[in-house]
């Protein structure tokens, strides 16, 4: 059967993307791999950070992105769990905290200084010795598989069809891609969205193109419901992951990311954790720059490393029994998704890289099938993947 689109990706992007695209009134494949998530909206912490803005273009799709989330349950009909909470971005205490409040200042919403005991009375399990204070921000959160389950079950309703397979190849005709290949089968379609997060890049390059889309490998911890209570979100408010990105992602290192085996910088760890309502914890996170997205890693030293670095912080909870998890996560190297025609094929769109999907990816999938239905969408052009075309290493 013939369908308008593809979508390739079932995580918190591609059911978005599916979603606003089967409302808009095309019919749509959703090809994803897995019945169980495995990728980043597997094991994100689910924080959106609507105040996090700071430009134009961020702050008007953050405005959007929650609005859009405090409506969601009701719009789907189903909970996905949205809730407002503090977050609290913990600073070093050998680290001077005006240094790290005035890497805030541009944001749109002005974050609140707190000294490490009055952080300590806004969440009781931080340790006070191991931190120099806090960024108290406005902070809002879902649970990413009801979020996930919610949207799925919408597009259903919908008339769109799910398919659980490994995308093997596409299928290409001339100039234009018709469809992909599974291992259950050809799937054809006017248009085809990759929104298949860290593995985009190895999709795409197994057919000859080139996208400035990269990938870490983050790990962190889950746990069972445990009675100890979070009362924020915690994370730290110098974020080692974000730095790690941008070192990594400079157009003259772009050919790195296609030898297979490299490990471009050594791992770092942003210590943090967020407790879901029905009480379990996820806390690490751990991040790693491998250019294979299948690269085998230890778990057993993973976790003691996670397990130091956040039993600094947040003692009880590094303490909890807990299951190690890895998984991918996607981005670009200016913070801003990939969305839009790649240059080889003009039916070939990617939606991905995602810095903080939680807040853009469902005003952006909105505006995306408004823009690939007849009402042209300059925010969607501005974020097309030839953006970055004069700067590919080729």
């Amino acid at each position: 059967m013939m369908r308008d689109w593809i979508v390739i990706g079932g995580g918190i992007t591609g059911i978005a993307l599916a979603y606003e695209l089967q409302k808009a009134g095309c019919s749509v494949f959703l090809i994803e791999q897995h019945p169980q998530l495995q990728g980043s909206s597997s094991l994100g912490y689910g924080g959106i950070s609507y105040w996090s803005s700071t430009t134009p273009l961020t702050h008007q799709l953050s405005q959007a992105g929650i609005a859009r989330q405090r409506n969601l349950s009701q719009e789907l009909g189903m909970d996905t769990e949205f809730r407002e909470l503090d977050l609290l971005l913990t600073i070093d205490p050998e680290v001077n905290p005006q240094s790290i409040l005035a890497q805030y200042t541009n944001c749109a919403i002005a974050p609140t200084l707190l000294n490490a005991q009055e952080a300590h009375e806004r969440e009781p399990l931080l340790n006070q010795q191991g931190i120099g204070g806090a960024l108290l921000f406005p902070h809002a959160h879902i649970n990413l598989d009801c979020f996930v389950t919610a949207c799925s079950q919408a597009f259903t309703k919908l008339g769109g069809k799910t398919v659980y397979a490994k995308v093997e190849n596409f299928l290409i005709e001339g100039d234009r891609v018709v469809g992909v290949n599974t291992k259950e089968g050809d799937f054809y379609s006017a248009q085809v969205a990759v929104c298949a997060g860290g593995l985009s890049r190895a999709l795409l390059k197994a057919s000859g193109i080139n996208a400035r889309i990269y990938f870490t490998h983050a790990e962190a911890i889950d746990t069972e419901p445990v009675d100890l209570k979070m009362q924020a979100m915690v994370m730290p408010a110098d974020s080692t992951r974000y730095q790690l990105e941008a070192t990594t992602t400079e157009a003259e290192k772009d050919h790195l990311w296609d030898t297979s085996g490299q490990e471009l910088l050594s791992p770092s760890i942003d210590a943090g954790a967020i407790q879901f309502l029905d009480s379990r914890v996820r806390f690490g996170q751990l991040s790693r720059v491998l250019t294979d997205p299948y690269a085998a890693i230890d778990p057993v030293q993973s976790e003691a490393n996670i397990r130091d670095s956040v039993g600094k912080i947040l003692p009880k909870v590094a303490a909890l029994q807990g299951k190690w998890r890895h998984c991918l996560v996607a981005f670009s190297n200016d913070n801003l998704p990939l969305i839009g025609a790649v240059q080889e094929y003009a039916n070939l769109h990617l939606f991905s890289g995602f810095t903080s999907p939680t807040v853009y990816a469902l005003p952006l999938a909105q505006r995306f099938a408004a823009h690939v239905t007849g009402k042209p969408d300059e925010i969607i052009r501005q974020l097309s993947p030839q953006r970055f075309l004069q700067n590919l290493a080729r």
